[in-house]
Formats: structure tokens, sequence, C-alpha cells
């Protein structure tokens, strides 16, 4: 009897400790045309602006070094230093590793639907602020039960409301001069005003910062399940030809990845039950001719790349003689938190293997 009453109080208290585990969550952060060049190599000298005594601009000499290896670092110090070890990195062409967009089209709104959807679609061909016809991942999440009211996206670029199809999809979004949308409380207000009294260096909304600012305040206050955040500022610096500032703004992006990563295991409702998964939506052009550039007459401009840490991820680091494309996203963000996107809606890619 003391052996079943025994064996019956363990099937007890292994069954509380389940139900009480914290369900998986996952965060996605993408990178605006950045290049697999600078991912995977690191600054170019080549793509350097020297003045008129041939000096060096100081921004890009902070990412000189001998060694792609060593260059890639000072980039990306946190991508290369630790999720490079701990987790995956896809698309490195050194590896005979690929990862590229099917779209054809090889800019911005057609490769984030064809991310968040998991297909590409001709019907998206413009950067128009016209509604996804498709329903993305985070809108099939959206309705999924445990994951309803549990998604939140956030991005300057004023089109992610129609990528993400807010109308149909409720989904909040933050975006232009607003990072957190119908802000309340006085730290949401200050992020929103700190995104107001930035510079409208682009028309359309603010710096990067506010956003992730407002993505970390809605993980410790609001306990999302699925967060997005599109950050675009190398993308625009790199359509004026400013490399310094395209390198910057690619390690700034390392700097805010680090900080979201910091964060979740900083908090129980996250630590150790995580995913995030990094890419971009196209590439560039591959010469200092058309770097600054991408679309389907850019030559290069389809090469893309992956990064993924969190406990779906085994740590294989960057990986071998494998291609992948940007439309395997949308089933890999759903299978991370145990759902099968792809088995929902065939048409969509599978998801990456990352185990």
């Amino acid at each position: 009897m003391k052996a079943l009453r025994l064996a019956f109080l363990l099937v007890c208290a292994t069954a509380t400790i389940t139900a009480q585990a914290p369900p998986p969550n996952v965060v996605v952060i993408t990178l605006d045309g950045f290049r697999w060049q600078e991912m995977f190599t690191g600054a170019d000298a080549a793509y350097f602006k020297r003045n008129s005594k041939g000096v060096i601009d100081p921004v890009s000499k902070t990412y000189a070094a001998a060694t792609p290896e060593a260059r890639r670092a000072l980039v990306m110090p946190f991508v290369w230093n630790t999720i490079a070890r701990q987790g995956q990195i896809f698309g490195d062409p050194a590896q005979q590793s690929r990862s590229h967009v099917t779209n054809g089209l090889w800019f911005s709104y057609p490769g984030y639907n064809e991310m968040l959807s998991g297909a590409p679609d001709a019907r998206v061909d413009s950067n128009n602020k016209v509604p996804n016809p498709n329903v993305t991942v985070l809108e099939w999440l959206n309705g999924r039960p445990g994951v309803t009211g549990k998604v939140a996206a956030f991005g300057a670029w004023d089109v992610l409301p129609f990528i993400v199809n807010t109308e149909r999809s409720h989904i909040p979004v933050g975006t232009g001069f607003a990072p957190v949308p119908n802000a309340r409380t006085p730290h949401e207000l200050e992020i929103n005003q700190v995104a107001v009294d930035q510079p409208p260096y682009w028309s359309y909304g603010a710096f990067d910062a506010p956003f992730i600012y407002a993505a970390i305040d809605a993980l410790q206050t609001k306990h999302p399940r699925v967060v997005y955040v599109m950050l675009g500022e190398g993308d625009e610096w790199a359509h004026e030809n400013n490399y310094a500032l395209y390198l910057d703004a690619a390690n700034r992006a390392d700097r805010f990845i680090e900080r979201v990563w910091n964060t979740l295991q900083s908090l129980p409702a996250y630590r150790n039950n995580t995913t995030l998964l990094i890419t971009t939506d196209h590439g560039r052009g591959a010469t200092v001719k058309d770097w600054s550039d991408h679309g389907e007459d850019v030559p290069a401009a389809e090469n893309t790349w992956f990064a993924a840490i969190g406990p779906t991820v085994t740590p294989l680091g960057v990986r071998r003689n494998i291609t992948v494309t940007t439309s395997q996203l949308a089933a890999t963000i759903a299978a991370v938190i145990g759902q099968d996107f792809h088995a929902a809606m065939p048409k969509t890619a599978a998801p990456l293997p990352l185990k």
C-alpha cells in the first residue's frame, strides 16, 4: 500500500510540474536587406569611404580586421560569439550552404510575405500599402488556442500593418512613430515620445531603437507568446550608399538581438523555453557598384541567411552543405511553439531543420 501511495504521489507531483511549465514561445527579428557578405565575412574595405586625403571614415575603420572571422565578429559580436556556438546559422557559401528567397522579385514586401506566409505570391509585387491577401503565420497563430491575443509585431516601416493585415488578423502592430500600439502606461507613453522626439529622418517612421524598447516592454509586461520585430535602418543607409552607417546599423541590431535574448533569459515566462529566429527579407548587389540596391535586376539580391538559438535548436553552429529558403520561416515559427502551419497550409514550405 505504501508503495502504491508513493507512486500515486509521484504521478501527481509530475502532473503538477507539467501543468505549471510555461508554454513555448518564439521571437523573430529581421534585419531588412542585410547582406550575407557582411554577415559571414564582415566589413569589406573596398566599400569604405575616404576623404580627399585618403583617410577612411572612422565608423568604417572600427569594423576593419585581418580575417573574415574577425571582421564579422566586430560587426555582429553576439551572433558570432553566442548564436554561432549555441545555435545554428544558415547561408554561408564558404560552407557550401545557401539561403535564398523564392519570390523572384528580391525586394521587401514580397520578401516579408514569403517569410511570414510560407510561400511566394505573384499578387504581392510592390511595396504599396495593400492588405496582404495571404494569411501569415502570425495571423494563423493568433487564431490558435493558447496563442490568441498573444501575438505582437513591431517595426517602423508603415507597410508592416498591411503585411500582417491588421484589420483581418487583429494583431497589434507598433509602427511609424508609435512603437507601442494603444499606449497607456507611463512607460509605454514615454517610448512613443522617444520615437516622436527623434529626427524624422525617414518620413514613414522612427529609427529602430524605440521598436526594440517597445518589444522588450511587451515581453516584460504583457508576455506575448509570439513577437515579431522588423529592423529597417540598415536597408535605408544602404540605399543612401552609406556603408559606414549600414555597418553601424548591423552592429546596433546585434546589440538589440543580445538585449532581447538577455531579457528572455531573465524572465521566468521565457527562460529556456523561447526560440529566437533571425533573418532578412532579401539580399543586395554583390559589387561596389550595386551593393546599395536590390530587386530582380540586381544579381545576388536573392541570397539571404538565417540564425536561430533556443531550446528547439540543436547547437550545430554554421550549417554545412545545406540549402534553405526564406519561405521556410513561417512553418518554423509555428513549429518551435508546437504548431504545424505546414500541415494546415500544404502549399507552404516545411520548417527549417533545427534538430
